[in-house]
């Protein structure tokens, strides 16, 4: 027990917050670009007029508007996908130090649009800013899952989340129209990511590269036993460096593992599909849509400041996210999957009842609770649990690749959803979040028959689970 305690380091989560930085980054790109929407659409407008001496057309508006949302996206799939080439080539440290450049490039375009009368700069601003964002989201995970003690790994694991949930509750917060929500200051609202961007770049060089990579991937291994002994607080890191050169070991026996490997090898095939299905079964489940449609839910609650509301929901996100953190490695991670996963269809049905009784009083706040219940619920397990479990899945040499291929099915189904969501909205009114509902069922089904568990047990070990015929 007292080996355990000293594993947590101060260096240890200095380390850690600082890689969690990126997925803070993540978070706040994702929910800032809500509140400036209608200071957007008239700096479309203002700049249209100028140009072309006459308004922008509402339908053409309603493009560029949600060109400019949906591009993140794109950038983040293209840069999932880009991320084991580059943890692979520059290693974990070097690699998140090198993207920060996209921040500071893509908050520099978004900071400067109004000055150069451009919403093309929006544009490409936020491509980049997702390229950026889709690189950390497979960086952070790896590098927290690789430098944590294996009893610790899903309780650090979860931290990725809560630096994602956090972003999304400051630019929430600053988006407020008396902050930074402004018509003159939206601006330096979007531009603000380039401030942690420096602060990671000044951080990162007193952190230590991943003790694996130095070990397996360049087979340094005095420099893989210095990190362990700063990162674990004392001498005797013996075990984990066994644990190490037995992988490293199965790994010189292996091919290195390439994306097209990795679907053509059937060793991989199961935990691949496991791993796909966890990051779609976030995406799918219907998060940002509840997002999306909150106001509304909170406007027919007869709430007056619904986007006071939409914030006391990024409250409840931030605390269950806190809370995962303590139960990921006491309940473990499947089991915190299911939770999540049950708890969410049973919120959806709650909520579509909600919202065809909403002309009853008493009903309405029913909206409201549904509301807090569905985040709550996803923070418990479907929110944090994909981008760490992906890591356990897999050994050193198919790790970058699974996790891009994982990180990118994410992304690609949040493309998906931002923009099949209004539609579907207009087809399906209040009867849309029973889609989600039947989603959440079939994912629910497949975590309980697919899904191992992963808690307490070392990256090798999980790895020849998927070779017995228990799983």
């Amino acid at each position: 027990m007292e080996g355990e305690k000293k594993q947590v380091t101060c260096y240890l989560l200095f380390s850690l917050l600082t890689a969690v930085i990126g997925s803070l980054q993540f978070g706040y790109n994702t929910g800032v670009i809500n509140a400036p929407e209608q200071q957007l659409r008239a700096f479309f407008n203002a700049t249209w007029m100028e140009r072309y001496g006459e308004p922008i057309k509402p339908g053409v508006c309603t493009i560029v508007w949600s060109f400019a949302v949906a591009i993140f996206s794109v950038g983040g799939m293209m840069g999932s996908f880009s991320v084991g080439v580059i943890a692979n080539k520059f290693g974990r440290r070097k690699s998140m130090f090198l993207v920060n450049i996209l921040a500071l490039i893509g908050g520099g375009l978004m900071g400067l649009c109004t000055l150069c009368s451009s919403f093309e700069m929006i544009i490409a601003g936020r491509l980049i800013i997702g390229l950026f964002c889709g690189l950390f989201t497979g960086l952070t995970p790896m590098y927290v899952g690789e430098v944590s003690p294996t009893p610790l790994r899903g309780a650090f694991g979860t931290l990725h989340q809560l630096g994602v949930v956090i972003g999304i509750l400051i630019a929430q917060i600053f988006g407020l129209e008396y902050l930074l929500g402004s018509y003159k200051l939206w601006p330096v609202l979007l531009s603000l990511t380039v401030l942690p961007a420096i602060v990671q770049c000044i951080l990162l060089p007193f952190c230590p590269e991943s003790p694996r990579y130095l070990l397996i991937n360049l087979n340094e291994e005095e420099q893989a036993r210095k990190a362990l002994v700063r990162l674990r607080g004392y001498e005797d890191v013996g075990k984990d460096m066994q644990d190490m050169k037995e992988e490293s070991a199965k790994m010189a026996m292996e091919k290195k593992v390439t994306i097209p490997e990795l679907f053509r090898i059937a060793a991989y095939r199961q935990p691949l599909l496991i791993a796909v299905m966890l990051h779609l079964s976030q995406q799918l489940s219907g998060i940002n849509a509840v997002f999306y449609y909150s106001t509304g839910i909170f406007k027919s609650a007869g709430v007056s400041q619904p986007i006071y509301a939409t914030i006391g929901a990024g409250v409840v996100n931030t605390v269950f996210t806190v809370v995962s953190l303590f139960l990921v490695e006491r309940a473990g991670r499947r089991t915190l999957h299911l939770i999540g996963l049950g708890g969410m269809a049973i919120s959806a049905l709650a909520m579509t009842i909600a919202l065809l009784l909403k002309d009853i009083e008493a009903v309405r706040y029913l909206s409201i609770a549904a509301v807090f219940a569905f985040v709550a619920m996803f923070e418990m397990g479907p929110g944090p649990i994909p981008w760490f479990i992906v890591a356990e899945l897999f050994s050193q040499g198919p790790r970058p690749a699974a996790m891009a291929v994982a990180g990118c099915s994410n992304w690609t189904a949040n493309f998906l959803v931002g923009i099949s969501f209004p539609k579907l909205e207009e087809l399906c009114g209040p009867y849309v979040f029973i889609i989600f509902m039947i989603f959440l069922i079939i994912f629910f089904i497949f975590t309980y028959f697919k899904v191992p568990e992963t808690k307490g047990r070392t990256f090798d070990d999980i790895a020849r689970g998927f070779n017995s015929p228990e799983i």
